[in-house]
This record gives C-alpha cells, structure tokens and sequence, in this order.
C-alpha cells in the first residue's frame, strides 16, 4: 500500500468532492437534456425556470465596460458584489460568499454536511440537485411527501430521518412554486437532530411576498441560506449566487472546493442588479400578473394546476406528462418536465404574456387530441 500525507489525503478529498458535484445534475443540465436536440428559433421556451426578460438593462451595460478587463480574474469585484449584498441585508461581508449560481453552494452543503451515517433529507417533489449529489457520495437520501397544501412536512422530516447531518428546503419550491412557512422552518431548526444543518434555497423567494429566513441566520442558527441571481435577475446565463451564514459554516462549505475565481461579467451584473432597487418588485408584478391571467385561463377551461407563488407551477396533463411534453414540442412549445412522484404532471415556466398566450393555444389543442 503506498503511503500518503495528510495533504495528498485532503487533495484526494477535494477532488472527490468535486467529482461528487459534476455527477450531479442541476436544474440547466436536466432541462438541456430533456430539451429537443432541435427547435426553432421562435420556439417558445417555458422549460427551464428562465427569467423571458433577461438582465436589466444597467446589468447589460455593466458587462459591456468590464469586457475589456475579462483577461483579470478582478477579485475586488466578487469583494464589491458581496459588500453590496451584505450592506443591503445589515449582515458582515464575512457572512457571504459568491458562488456561480447557487448550484454549487448547494452542492458543496451536502458535501460538508452528509456522510454514510449522516442522511440528507428532503421533499418530494423538489429540487433533485442535492438529492443527486448525495447519492453519488454514497449518503442515505430520505424523500419526504410534501404536506397537502405543498409545503415541506417538517414534522415527517424530522421524525424520518433522526440520523440526518442535512436538511434541504426549498420555498418557494421548485416545481411546485409552493410555500413553506417561516414558522415551520423555526420549528425545523428548534427540534433538528444536534450538529445537523438546515439549508434553505430561495431561488425563488423574489417572486413572493413570503418573509426570508435570513433573520434566522443573522440570529446565528444552524441555517444556511441559498440565493441566486438566475431568476427574478435573468443572469441564468452568467451565473451568479451566494452562500450565506455564519462564517464558521461558511468555512466548512467553502472548504470542500467552493474557492474558484467568478466570472467577472456575472459579478458587475449582480451589482448592478442589486443596486437597482426598482428591478425585483417590478418583475415581482410583471411575474405575478402574467401568472394569475394563466392560472384565470386553466380555470376557465377547466384545467388542474397547483397554484403557485413562483415563476412556475404544476400543470396537470391528465395523462402521461413525457407524452404530452413532446406533443407541445411539436407545436413549437417546450414545456418542462415530470417528477417520477407526480408523472402526470409537467412543469410550466411563467414566460411573457404573449409566450403564455401561445402555450395556451398548443395546451389546447394538445389536450383535445
């Protein structure tokens, strides 16, 4: 056997890690694979949890200047992006770390928080990133049901998995749009197992009203919290996130391999999103109305969907959700998909009001064949 230093041992870990995080498969990777190898370039795309209207267009403006400066790794602009976020939400700068889209703080949460003897427990249906990277990293994974108003069940949470070292919620959740109340999330982390860690993903909580649980982790809990600059800021392309929580869990996030350069476009672009205090009650609005003249129009013909407080929601096909998604494919409408738990039901992304309008005609004529 050869022998190996305690630096080879945790490079070899690193690595590990790492490879545990690629086999995992986050929400571009799922969508691009079920997506059409082909579609038009006038498809109506309302797969993926896109934001239609992109970035803002002081965020557009930022990435131009910066491209001059692309070939600098410019590690004061990631410090400048965090500052801002921290100055806006009274935390300390040390309490965030930006991170390429929240994908890999998810991932490097389970990582530093799971073992074979320490479960990773969440809902079902939900978000299946971390649920894949604890499965490649041989972690025991509990799926607990959703609660009948789709929230997280935190009680079956707690009393399915007293071995757990992670706790994943995601509200609103993806693909339901659904809320978990703060309150329950106080009692998850009031009655969780010693040592375990609640990680709360609020992709989505910008297309809500619901409080954050950011004041849980200014209050020093064992909460660590996901942000994402993907959605209601339309820089899914340019990847941009954060983890956020006390500098001591941060470390051990960070630590499983979190420390690459950002991006230098997706940095200028999150500062200036966040510094345009307009941007997210706007698109908020503009979500939120094309999303209830949708819902209006399922009711009205008599359509089933679970109502949803995000930029997506459950419609339900009546049959079996694949079929359904590749005839909508041929009526140049890419919807998302299923969850192996709800097959009869495909994933809508909330896209402008004309895209709506055209996933209404194909819907309707899918369903009468």
């Amino acid at each position: 056997m050869p022998r190996f230093s305690r630096r080879s041992f945790l490079h070899l870990s690193a690595a590990a890690s790492v490879a545990a995080i690629f086999r995992g498969q986050g929400e571009a990777q799922m969508a691009a694979a079920a997506r059409p190898a082909t579609h038009s370039v006038d498809a109506v795309i309302i797969d993926a949890n896109e934001n239609p209207l992109g970035p803002s267009q002081a965020a557009r403006d930022a990435v131009a200047a910066v491209i001059p400066n692309g070939g600098r790794y410019a590690f004061n602009l990631t410090r400048d992006l965090a500052t801002t976020f921290a100055k806006i939400e009274g935390l300390s700068p040390e309490w965030v770390r930006a991170t390429v889209g929240s994908t890999p703080g998810l991932g490097l949460t389970v990582l530093a928080f799971t073992s074979p003897t320490r479960s990773y427990v969440t809902a079902d249906p939900g978000y299946e990133y971390g649920f894949n990277t604890a499965n490649n990293s041989g972690v025991r994974v509990v799926n607990v049901p959703l609660t009948k108003n789709y929230a997280h069940d935190v009680k079956a949470m707690l009393a399915a998995a007293p071995d757990a070292g992670l706790f994943y919620i995601c509200t609103p959740n993806n693909p339901t749009g659904t809320l978990t109340p703060h309150s329950d999330i106080e009692y998850l982390v009031a009655n969780k197992p010693k040592d375990s860690i609640v990680l709360v993903d609020e992709a989505y909580i910008h297309f809500s009203e619901a409080p954050s649980v950011l004041d849980l982790v200014k209050d020093g809990k064992d909460v660590i919290l996901l942000r994402t600059f993907s959605k209601i800021y339309g820089l899914a392309g340019l990847r941009c996130g954060f983890v956020i929580a006390r500098p001591d869990l941060l470390t051990k996030v960070m630590q499983r391999g979190g420390f690459n350069p950002m991006p230098v476009t997706a940095v200028v672009a999150a500062t200036a999103s966040l510094n345009d205090p307009q941007l997210v009650p706007e698109r908020r609005r503009i979500n939120a109305t094309v999303r209830q003249r949708t819902f209006e129009w399922l009711d009205r013909n008599g359509y089933s969907y679970i109502p949803s407080q995000s930029n997506c929601f459950l419609l339900d096909t009546r049959r079996n959700a694949k079929d359904v998604r590749e005839a909508m494919a041929k009526e140049n409408v890419l919807i998302g998909r299923a969850w192996p738990i709800m097959p009869t039901h495909a994933r809508i992304t909330v896209g402008t009001a004309e895209e709506m309008e055209k996933f209404q005609a194909a819907f309707q004529k899918v369903m009468k064949t």
